[in-house]
């Protein structure tokens, strides 16, 4: 079994664990509508997904 030789630091710790952080949530331009939605997902003002109605629009 491996065991470590030297405890590992706080700072050598922290330079591992630099890129584990979540990045930004990405969101588009609707092409039709002009809103702002997530890639790959439905449009929830139109009801649209990838120019085919998938569901109902909604009323505000």
């Amino acid at each position: 079994m491996a065991v470590p030789k030297r405890k590992v630091t706080p700072a050598k710790r922290g330079m591992r664990r630099s890129h584990d952080k979540l990045g930004q949530a990405s969101y588009i331009e609707d092409k039709d509508s002009g809103e702002l939605r997530r890639p790959h997902h439905i449009d929830l003002k139109t009801g649209k997904y990838r120019g085919r109605q998938v569901l109902e629009p909604q009323e505000d």
